[in-house]
């Protein structure tokens, strides 16, 4: 527009100079070109910064882009740094569980360990066991052979009665070539009150006398004196609930327990250190 009006001003201090038309012609022409040109020129200028305002906004949504996928990234490292955490840690627990569960079965492998001697009386009892007269465990090195006591006694009685005889006389002829052991006889009721009025004024006489007449059997058939000795439980060690009939009847039982001699009464106890 400045152009333009530099033209027209000149085109007149032309014609007020004497200047030819052709001339003044050419220079309209010139200052048309020129005007033309920057008309040119300014729509350029505005596509130019058209473009770079675009460029810029594409440029602003690119970094915020990258700075999302920046922040997504840090978020997915620090997800990938806490599930490596929790891997390490749950992999410490199982090997922990795994050395835990190693020493259990060990544990149990050995208190499930059954010596020469037990293996040696179930050889003996064999059939007892297998007709269900005698059940025979072992637990940390301790036997016991338990008898209910309806194969031993009946109802109210301290009489071994013919069956529970044979089975003893099998169990004795298997203790008396037991070496090292203690042979304790303990006789168990059920919960059932005795007649205090009776021969056992409660189930401590009835379970004691029981036990004692075994102890005499047992010696009778061979085994040590000094190895047996007896004692009575009364109700007071019940191994099932005595709400049932077939609870009371497995309460109802004698043990024959096979201790260490060690542990026999009067035996030399090692001398405390000082």
């Amino acid at each position: 527009m400045n152009r333009t009006i530099v033209s027209l001003a000149a085109m007149g201090l032309f014609l007020g100079c004497g200047v030819s038309k052709s001339q003044l012609d050419a220079k309209a022409l010139e200052a048309e070109n020129y005007r033309r040109q920057y008309g040119d020129e300014s729509e350029k200028a505005k596509a130019l910064d058209a473009k770079v305002a675009q460029l810029s906004s594409e440029l602003d949504a690119a970094r915020k882009e990258r700075e999302k996928s920046d922040e997504a990234l840090a978020a997915s490292e620090a997800r990938v740094h806490e599930l490596q955490k929790k891997v390490a840690e749950l992999s410490a627990l199982n090997d922990s569980l795994a050395q835990t569960k190693d020493k259990l079965e060990k544990a149990r492998a050995e208190l499930e360990k059954k010596s020469e001697q037990y293996e040696s009386l179930a050889q003996s009892l064999k059939e007892e066991i297998k007709t269900g007269k005698i059940e025979l465990s072992e637990l940390k090195g301790r036997m016991v052979v338990k008898m209910k006591d309806k194969i031993l006694f009946s109802s109210g009685s301290v009489k071994i009665n013919p069956e529970g005889q044979t089975a003893l006389a099998k169990v004795a002829e298997a203790l008396k070539d037991v070496p090292g052991k203690l042979i304790r006889v303990e006789g168990h009721t059920d919960d059932v009150p005795t007649d205090p009025k009776g021969p056992f004024p409660s189930n401590w006489e009835l379970s004691t006398t029981r036990a004692l007449e075994v102890v005499k059997l047992l010696q009778e058939k061979g085994v040590q004196a000094g190895k047996l000795s007896a004692v009575g439980y009364g109700e007071h060690h019940p191994i099932a609930s005595n709400r049932t009939p077939q609870g009371k009847s497995q309460n109802r039982r004698i043990e024959i327990v096979l201790a260490p001699e060690e542990q026999a009464p009067g035996s030399k106890m090692p001398s405390a250190t000082r």
